[in-house]
């Protein structure tokens, strides 16, 4: 009778120089979205209140529109920083990978698409239902 050993997966099923490029492409990813949000900020920021003495209804409104789209990019932009961040950390910490809902192995294909992620598919399924 031959035993059988089942693998999982597992965080060191990624080697030093793949965790070195997931980690520089978020730190790259950081660093152009840092850039983004510093250009809606000053965007926003330009927007002087009384540039729109005198417009019409609909130029006012186009105006409220864009800056609230400038807010909401801003925004978006800063919740990815704080999650590429995150993964960084999760690098360092030997724990990228780990499924941070039931502690198992997230599937490196999932992490190849999203390295963001921090639930494997079925907590994630799970959490989504909810």
């Amino acid at each position: 009778m031959v035993a059988v050993t089942q693998t999982t997966a597992t965080p060191s099923m990624w080697s030093k120089q793949e965790l070195a490029e997931v980690r520089g492409s978020l730190q790259t990813e950081i660093d152009e979205l840092n850039a983004d949000i510093r250009r809606h900020e000053t965007e926003i920021a330009s927007g002087d209140v009384t540039q729109g003495a005198g417009d019409d209804q609909a130029d006012a409104g186009a105006k409220t529109y864009e800056r609230e789209r400038e807010i909401a990019l801003t925004l978006n932009a800063r919740d990815l920083v704080a999650q590429n961040e995150r993964a960084i950390a999760r690098i360092d910490a030997g724990t990228y990978g780990v499924c941070e809902s039931c502690h198992k192995p997230i599937g490196k294909e999932r992490l190849q698409a999203f390295p963001r992620a921090t639930l494997c598919v079925a907590c994630k399924q799970k959490e989504e239902r909810r």
